[in-house]
């Protein structure tokens, strides 16, 4: 495996999540024809990395482009989005893409990312190389956002967290599992988690998704979310981290109450969409204790953050609902 980037914690903090002092790592005009680059998912790939990046064009029509990386903080991404071709299917009709994740499972590359078809529904795809990409079946019916997939089959078949949703800016969410047993057809829909009550943990409320791909640890799958407030100013996105259940992962054993990451930085306040802390990709090194966090900020630019996966592991059992 690459050696996940990495910076120390600063003197003096002790946040068990730290930003990377050079943020964002990708600026919004990173490509020619792009108005944001955001929400993006990140992988080991040969040497170094490859990713598949969110960009909104001048347009704001929202796509997916691939990109590479020796060491997942300079990136080099493709200045025309990802053209798919038929791989379970021959239906692929896309209106748009966002908000892609990506995971190494047996043999390949999936990603799954928030696909337009008659409203948003969880769209899924594999690659081998980066370089040539195929389309699958739509997951679910719409309305749906936020498909997450584990990194191995769960009792013989592949599983994926889901946020059934509506078609405008929704304001419920829950997170769900469902299983397959092809990548094709999906079912055994169970709720795995719900927003808090608001005089418990207010910041997540209002919505929870998943973020980036589960990790599996001893106590089970460590689980990074999102969680949001609406607020009178909009609503608000942080971060938190929930430990499922290793084979029964619709029971969650600990959820953070307060959250790990919110919007605090300036590149996080201000942008497209203001108050934007969006995981959606995780490097983690179990043998050097590292985990390596990207986000989209304020809807607009992509960011890092750095923690000890045990301390993030230990704070999640210690500050838990």
């Amino acid at each position: 495996m690459s050696t996940i980037p990495w910076q120390e914690r600063p003197e003096n903090s002790n946040e068990v999540i730290w930003r990377y002092s050079e943020n964002p790592i990708i600026d919004r005009y990173a490509i020619p024809s792009s108005n944001s680059i955001f929400n993006s998912a990140v992988v080991p790939f040969g040497d170094g990395f490859a990713g598949v990046f969110r960009c909104d064009n001048k347009a704001v029509q929202m796509n997916i482009f691939a990109g590479f990386s020796k060491d997942g903080i300079n990136w080099d991404i493709n200045h025309e989005p990802i053209e798919m071709k038929a791989g379970n299917t021959e239906m692929i009709e896309s209106a748009y893409k966002y908000d892609p994740r990506v995971v190494f499972i047996e043999d390949r590359y999936w990603i799954t990312w928030c696909n337009g078809y008659n409203g948003p529904t969880i769209g899924i795809g594999y690659t081998f190389d980066f370089v040539e990409f195929f389309q699958c079946e739509n997951a679910y019916l719409p309305f749906n956002r936020n498909g997450v997939l584990f990194p191995q089959k769960i009792n013989g078949k592949y599983a994926m967290l889901s946020r059934p949703s509506d078609n405008g800016h929704t304001p419920f969410g829950d997170i769900w599992i469902s299983y397959s047993p092809d990548m094709k057809y999906w079912g055994e829909h169970r709720l795995v988690m719900k927003p808090t009550p608001f005089e418990d943990s207010a910041w997540q409320c209002t919505k929870v998704g998943a973020g980036p791909i589960p990790i599996l640890i001893d106590e089970g799958w460590l689980m990074m979310y999102h969680g949001v407030i609406n607020t009178c100013n909009g609503f608000r996105y942080a971060m938190g981290a929930a430990i499922l259940d290793k084979d029964q992962p619709n029971k969650v054993k600990y959820r953070t109450q307060p959250y790990l990451l919110g919007p605090a930085k300036l590149y996080e306040q201000v942008g497209d969409v203001a108050n934007v802390v969006f995981p959606c990709a995780a490097l983690h090194d179990i043998k050097e204790d590292k985990l390596a966090v990207y986000y989209g900020a304020a809807d607009t630019v992509v960011a890092m953050a750095f923690g000890k996966l045990s301390e993030v592991i230990q704070f999640t059992k210690d500050n838990s609902l």
